[in-house]
């Protein structure tokens, strides 16, 4: 996912397909879709993080292949989040969703935090999407007490948390329509994107809307995403009070 990057200036000169990693990515697609099969995909940074003109072919591809990408799973920016795409006819119907792992590590100012999916089983007809997900840290506070051992435990399961229905692309959808208006609901996300210690300083209103417009930002620089999340709003200007994540 370097090829992406921001900070890859060598995408001055080519920022549409850099080493034609995004052909590859469909030549791969279609062969997956000829056989049948089932596809997961890996990366490091997320696609809504990536240059705007790699971001939205990505996003294209995904629309694409929808029926063939099961699964989404990046990582990058240390915290606990994921990306929703939609169909690019009317940006209205969730399509998949990227699940934005937590880091093992604590830049900054963070716990460890490590991720188990479960994902429907190897059977003859399985979707393979993502059925639900746990998340366990290691508290440092706890860690660093005289005489404490290290332990890790079980931070929350998604489903479970949330009051999902399933884990599928429409359920996120609605998990972020239900926290703009439910701030205890959005507090809980809050805690748990930072893994459990999240910033002193309380998010606010136009905190809490650009973190929420983020979870729906699957394409970079992509304001209309957003457009029914904050519909009085200047999205620009809500996406700027978002404090950027630490990135590795």
């Amino acid at each position: 996912m370097n090829f992406c990057s921001r900070e890859n200036f060598w995408l001055l000169i080519n920022s549409t397909d850099p080493a034609g990693q995004l052909q590859w990515l469909v030549a791969e697609l279609q062969a997956a879709e000829d056989r049948g099969d089932k596809v997961h995909i890996i990366g490091h940074i997320p696609p809504g993080h990536c240059l705007k003109s790699w971001s939205w072919n990505y996003y294209r591809i995904v629309a694409r292949y929808e029926n063939t990408l099961a699964g989404q799973f990046f990582g990058h920016t240390h915290v606990d989040e994921f990306e929703v795409f939609y169909d690019e006819e009317t940006l209205s119907r969730p399509l998949s969703v990227a699940f934005l792992a937590p880091s093992a590590t604590t830049y900054i100012s963070l716990n460890p935090g490590y991720r188990v999916y479960q994902i429907d089983g190897n059977y003859p007809g399985s979707s393979h999407v993502v059925l639900d997900h746990e998340t366990y840290i290691l508290n440092l506070t706890q860690a660093n007490e005289p005489g404490a051992t290290p332990h890790w435990h079980l931070l929350y399961r998604a489903r479970e948390t949330y009051g999902l229905p399933n884990a599928l692309p429409a359920a996120w959808h609605d998990l972020v329509y239900r926290m703009r208006g439910d701030t205890q609901l959005f507090q809980t996300f809050w805690f748990l994107y930072h893994k459990g210690h999240p910033p002193s300083e309380p998010c606010g209103t136009p905190c809490r809307l650009a973190t929420l417009c983020a979870q729906l930002s699957a394409r970079s620089d992509s304001p209309a995403l957003c457009r029914h999340l904050v519909p009085d709003t200047s999205l620009p200007e809500v996406q700027r009070l978002r404090p950027p994540p630490p990135y590795c």
